[in-house]
């Protein structure tokens, strides 16, 4: 006895996310979206920083204030930990795509026409990432720290700096940071359709301006401890 034929089912339709995600333009559209995200943090966790300036008690209360409701805490730590999961796979998988689409490397002719910051984006990325580990693992988890204290941000900070490989670790990931952030602000501009030969000059002092001052505010603190601006 013959069997019916079933109907072919119809394939599965992907997501718009999925879509985004496999096209070159999509990537870098979510780049753009989680680096805006990833920015806005880091500007404003160097203002909260930069109050170790006022004191002891200040900085300690700051970080009290932002562990107040660990809901809270925990929510945004991971909505910021998807948008660097995005962000660096997006990254990684648009630069071997690169790499591939580009058998033969001209290097004297890509340096001619592109900045120290925008060859080196893979790279500084990296290196940020790995920074953030440790940084994790120094400043809020606390097994990098020998002297750790629960609560005592000050104390930990000055234990962190007091040690040449912490203020070396630091002062390094932060003028990478300088670079990535000078590509990467220029990049997002051009990514919103933002750019244009008239403002194109302005833009790019902009991203530059942007990345000196938060490379200078982060590495204020672990000079101002190494050359004793501040002490316990």
């Amino acid at each position: 006895m013959a069997t019916e034929a079933r109907p072919e089912q119809p394939p599965a339709r992907a997501s718009r996310l999925g879509l985004l995600w496999e096209s070159a333009i999509g990537k870098k559209a979510l780049m753009a979206a989680t680096g805006v995200v990833l920015f806005l943090y880091v500007f404003f966790h160097m203002l909260g920083n930069l109050q170790i300036f006022m004191g002891p008690g200040q900085l300690d209360r700051y970080a009290r204030l932002l562990h107040a409701s660990p809901q809270l805490l925990w929510t945004v730590r991971a909505f910021l930990l998807c948008a660097l999961a995005i962000h660096v796979v997006a990254g990684v998988q648009l630069d071997l795509s690169a790499r591939e689409a580009r058998p033969v490397r001209y290097q004297e002719l890509r340096s001619t026409h592109s900045s120290t910051a925008s060859r080196t984006m893979i790279w500084s990325g990296l290196l940020i990432l790995a920074f953030v580990v440790y940084h994790l693992l120094d400043l809020t988890v606390g097994v990098a720290n020998p002297g750790f204290r629960e609560g005592e941000v000050y104390h930990n900070v000055l234990v962190t700096f007091g040690r040449g490989v912490g203020v070396l670790a630091y002062v390094v990931a932060m003028v990478a940071l300088g670079f990535h952030l000078w590509h990467g602000v220029w990049s997002l501009f051009q990514s919103l359709g933002l750019s244009s030969r008239r403002v194109t000059p302005g833009l790019q002092r902009f991203a530059a301006a942007v990345a000196v001052i938060l490379t200078l505010g982060f590495s204020s603190i672990p000079m101002a401890v190494l050359i004793g601006i501040l002490r316990p």
